[in-house]
């Protein structure tokens, strides 16, 4: 049972509800128990709805004060329950975690209505816009308030009652068919087991390898040797197994997630969500949700997400065609009698990496062990921006292997808590994410610091091996903690605008600048030392990196840029009555002329970025804030890596959170205009 706090005459509430007595007020996960999550949430919700209702029966004139203060102040218990239990949710989804989501969903799309379909409340904030420039706001404020104006605006503000209901009607039936839908691909994910229990049907696998698999074996409860469609544990199955056979048999699960005609099918579930957006799109007064969605982003229309994307397909696709047919070659060397399907691309551009650059995973990942890869990460941020990172024993963590880290600033004082959670098992999400338990805010006379995690699904420990990450996940750890150090450092007053709370193509910049850290040479020899010998990385392995770092990438930025445009093209549809998800991008492929040999980064039926994910015509974000990244970053490798003004700099920009203009910000940081050939240079596309 959940420890119950008095909190007189006789009443009790959970902690949930109750503040917290650990450090820092953290959230106390030992004292929560799950039977208690929709009553936090039933109390919590109707305490906002009191709040949002005594800024609406205020009989005073509207002020910033008592309308946008008030509101950036209201639902303290929701906020709190909400990142909580969506947090562990993705990190931890059970079948009662479902259950609820699923009651509680509607709860939250009802309140939301009441909020943004108030006409007295929207009276109040569109008085306030309307005369904005004459109310002395600074530009942060300035910001929030026309954040406001447009969440209402986009919330239903202008329509009338009828619709308002409609409106409502579909908000509630999206958000539960995104529930669905990640559902769905979690469960589909989960049904696939390749157990293996002749040793022959290993050949050529790593012993690392082999040895992870007959532990999620025996830990399964089976015997022999156990793959599944998490990354750590398929990737490298389809790198290095021999068996062509059982390539394809993985290869086809991983990119058939979802779209497997059973229980947990996502193709009909994708035709709904697409109808339901348009509809959605179309009552706003949008030609379509791709007009919608880009209206608050900052390529603004589809046609310019289009020219961007487009300009990096061409010379990709062609790098890609010239991979294929090299990896052809190599086939065809060997004597095999087949055409390269895409269950030979991993293994074949593993083998020819290693006969062009003598170069493999085996060589790097012993000198990229994860707590080394950590440290590295928590060192740049200090000489990038004086942060230091301390590990804490007394914060309450919500499963065993998550780690806490208070983050002080230059200066010695709490800034943030950093929690991190990298492994693998059967209820976490795959994939790899940044969130916040606690929002930063600096309002109504309380500083609040953020409480941040990383969540990812790195190789575990095996026996007496300890997590060893290739060079990707060694990105992906740098990338994600990329978005913590911009969810630790801001500096803003309002939550609408902290931290990552900023236009959808411009967080990735923080994130995917991070990453180019991890490889930079005199970075590596910082922290990637051997796990057995403690011998720093070979100035020999780093050249080989270096010059094998443009291979294959033909391959990764076609994927990538495909996946994008899929999403684009997929929303600009206008009636989705006979949509068939498979039959699109069949269509797409063609009209892009996408080489059969490699797949779309993601399929429809689990590009849980866009179904479930929130990225909803805006996957091409990564690659617009990649324009970004890679032209900022040559300013450090100008001026050098660790130059304290140019990271001071750029500081500014993850301290602003989303308060001041960013394009207006990036320029002041860059002196000019992003250049996109940066992105054509660091990806090797052209010279």
């Amino acid at each position: 049972m959940i420890t119950q706090i008095s909190c007189g005459e006789g009443e009790q509430k959970p902690a949930l509800l109750s503040d917290s007595k650990a450090p820092f007020g953290a959230p106390e996960f030992h004292l929560y128990n799950i039977g208690d999550y929709l009553d936090a949430f039933k109390t919590a919700i109707e305490e906002k709805r009191a709040d949002v209702k005594n800024i609406i029966n205020n009989s005073d004139a509207p002020t910033f004060a008592n309308t946008i203060d008030a509101l950036e102040l209201s639902g303290k218990n929701l906020d709190k329950v909400s990142s909580i239990f969506f947090n562990l949710n993705e990190s931890d989804n059970t079948p009662q975690m479902t259950e609820i989501e699923n009651a509680v969903t509607p709860m939250l799309t009802e309140l939301n209505g009441y909020i943004y379909m108030n006409d007295t409340l929207f009276g109040r904030i569109r008085t306030l816009y309307e005369k904005r420039e004459s109310l002395h706001l600074d530009e942060e404020q300035n910001i929030v308030l026309e954040e406001y104006y447009k969440q209402f605006v986009r919330g239903g503000a202008l329509l009338n009652t009828e619709d308002k209901a409609k409106l409502l009607e579909l908000n509630t039936q999206l958000s539960l068919a995104s529930i669905e839908y990640g559902n769905n691909l979690l469960n589909d994910s989960k049904l696939f087991k390749l157990i293996i229990t002749n040793e022959e049907e290993l050949s050529g696998l790593p012993q690392s390898i082999r040895d992870a698999a007959a532990e999620a074996a025996k830990a399964d409860g089976s015997e022999g040797w156990l793959f599944t469609l998490d990354k750590p544990s398929c990737i490298p199955f389809l790198q290095y197994a021999d068996n062509r056979s059982l390539r394809e048999k993985v290869y086809k699960a991983y990119y058939g997630r979802g779209n497997n005609d059973n229980e947990n099918n996502n193709k009909d579930v994708i035709r709904r969500i697409l109808q339901l957006r348009q509809q959605k799109a179309q009552l706003l007064g949008f030609e379509n949700y791709a007009a919608f969605a880009l209206d608050e982003k900052m390529a603004k229309t589809a046609d310019a997400a289009n020219k961007l994307l487009m300009s990096i397909w061409k010379p990709a696709v062609e790098r890609a065609k010239e991979e294929a047919e090299a990896l052809q070659n190599m086939i065809n060397a060997e004597g095999g009698k087949f055409k390269l399907e895409g269950w030979d691309w991993f293994y074949y551009t593993e083998k020819l990496r290693k006969s062009k650059y003598a170069l493999n995973d085996a060589d790097i990942k012993p000198y990229f062990r994860l707590e080394n890869v950590l440290a590295g990460a928590f060192d740049c941020a200090h000489r990038l921006y004086g942060i230091k990172f301390i590990e804490r024993t007394d914060i309450p963590v919500y499963y065993e292997g998550v780690k806490t880290y208070e983050v002080l600033d230059s200066k010695g004082e709490h800034l943030a808590l950093f929690y991190t959670d990298f492994f693998p098992r059967p209820t976490k999400r795959q994939g790899a994410w940044m969130t916040n338990f606690v929002n930063q805010k600096n309002l109504g006379g309380e500083n609040i610091r953020p409480m941040v995690v990383n969540v990812c699904n790195f190789t575990a420990p095996t026996g007496n091996t300890p997590a060893l990450l290739n060079i990707d996940e060694t990105r992906t750890l740098f990338h994600e903690f990329g978005h913590a150090l911009h969810g630790m450092l801001t500096q803003t007053h309002y939550p609408m605008v902290s931290g990552t709370n900023v236009k959808h193509d411009f967080v990735e910049l923080f994130s995917q600048i991070n990453e180019k850290w991890a490889i930079a040479p005199e970075v590596m020899r910082t922290y990637a030392k051997h796990y057995q010998t403690g011998e720093t990385i070979p100035d020999s392995l780093i050249e080989k990196m270096q010059r094998s770092s443009h291979f294959n990438l033909g391959f990764e930025t076609s994927e990538l840029v495909a996946a994008a445009l899929l999403d684009l093209r997929m929303h600009t549809i206008e009636d989705y009555t006979d949509f068939d998800c498979n039959k699109f991008e069949n269509e797409v492929r063609a009209e892009l002329g996408f080489i059969p040999e490699i797949e779309y980064r993601y399929r429809s039926t689990n590009f849980a970025h866009v179904f479930s994910g929130g990225y909803a015509v805006g996957y091409y974000a990564y690659l617009w804030a990649e324009v970004l990244d890679c032209d900022a970053f040559e300013l450090f490798e100008e001026r050098g890596l660790f130059d304290n003004a140019t990271a001071m700099s750029f500081k500014v920009l993850l301290e602003m959170g989303g308060s001041k203009d960013p394009m207006r910000e990036y320029c002041r940081f860059r002196g000019a205009e992003p250049n996109p050939d940066a992105l054509l240079r660091a990806r090797g596309l052209i010279d």
